[in-house]
């Protein structure tokens, strides 16, 4: 018998498996799908809660809520629809279900979903997260929700199990919120990276210049948070690749253009991020940007 109080969860990657184990720590049972299933597997193994699901369609009859983790529009637009626009979980969605987009998507594509899924019967909320997987593991995730208020309403509690939920108005806001918030956070790293080598060619310790910079002004995500674990170790290991914020600062950029607004710095950070992705591959840690600004190798 299919249970309707179960969540669809579209998206089993390093964000997506600890936000289903927060889900599933309320009791609800999560359907599962990837296209890997080698990463759906061991979730199904942990409790009888997780079940894996063979196709989307699947999925999509099964489940009254849906949750898309997923690298961008483009692949949420293939996973609801399908690539004839036919399949995808939303072909067997039922009436009165709801969508909740938690990838990091680009705002206006969010607000075309949402009016083709409307046309359906069906809800979409946009829900993107911040906090990368240390707080998706935790359940601390800053969760941008946006979207009409009836809507949120049935879902929040959800979303409550993987973080803080924060309305942001309008469907599409969340998204708009979370490529805006990543552009702030990619200028802070590219100003701290850009700090330390200046500090330390000059003859300054690098480890006393982030110790000063959280005591002062200067303080920020990336002095706080990376800059002695990931950048000045070595390690540039923090979970969160480049290409992703290249990604989502991107899109701030593309938002900004379609709608008017002329910014100079998030043009230069956009910029300045592609050409240190296509320099390091896309398999970099956003934090290797250090390393890039100071022209260190692989071995530093």
């Amino acid at each position: 018998m299919t249970d309707r109080s179960q969540v669809g969860l579209v998206g089993v990657g390093n964000m997506g498996a600890p936000m289903a184990r927060c889900i599933a720590k309320t009791g609800t049972p999560v359907m599962l799908f990837d296209t890997r299933p080698e990463v759906v597997a061991p979730l199904t193994a942990e409790t009888n809660l997780f079940t894996a699901a063979p196709d989307l369609a699947t999925l999509g009859a099964a489940c009254r809520t849906v949750i898309a983790m997923l690298p961008d529009s483009k692949v949420v637009r293939r996973a609801t629809f399908g690539d004839d626009g036919a399949g995808g979980f939303a072909a067997r969605l039922a009436k009165g279900s709801t969508v909740v987009d938690m990838s990091s998507s680009y705002p206006l594509d969010t607000v075309r979903l949402g009016e083709e899924l409307a046309a359906r019967g069906v809800a979409l909320v946009d829900a993107p997260v911040s906090g990368g997987v240390p707080r998706a593991v935790t359940g601390q995730l800053a969760i941008m929700v946006g979207g009409e208020p009836a809507d949120i309403d049935r879902v929040e509690p959800m979303l409550r199990a993987m973080g803080t939920v924060h309305r942001t108005g309008k469907l599409g806001s969340g998204h708009a919120m979370k490529s805006l918030n990543n552009y702030v956070s990619a200028a802070g790293l590219v100003a701290t990276s850009e700090a330390l080598v200046i500090g330390r060619k000059f003859g300054l310790e690098p480890k006393q210049m982030v110790e000063i910079l959280n005591a002062s002004s200067g303080r920020n995500n990336t002095t706080e948070n990376k800059a002695e674990r990931y950048m000045l170790s070595g390690t540039f290991d923090s979970g969160f690749a480049l290409a992703l914020m290249d990604k989502d600062v991107g899109m701030a950029r593309r938002l900004s253009e379609e709608i008017g607004v002329e910014a100079g710095e998030l043009s230069f950070v956009s910029a300045l991020l592609a050409r240190a992705l296509a320099d390091l591959g896309p398999s970099a840690d956003h934090t290797a940007v250090y390393r890039w600004v100071a022209g260190l190798t692989d071995e530093h």
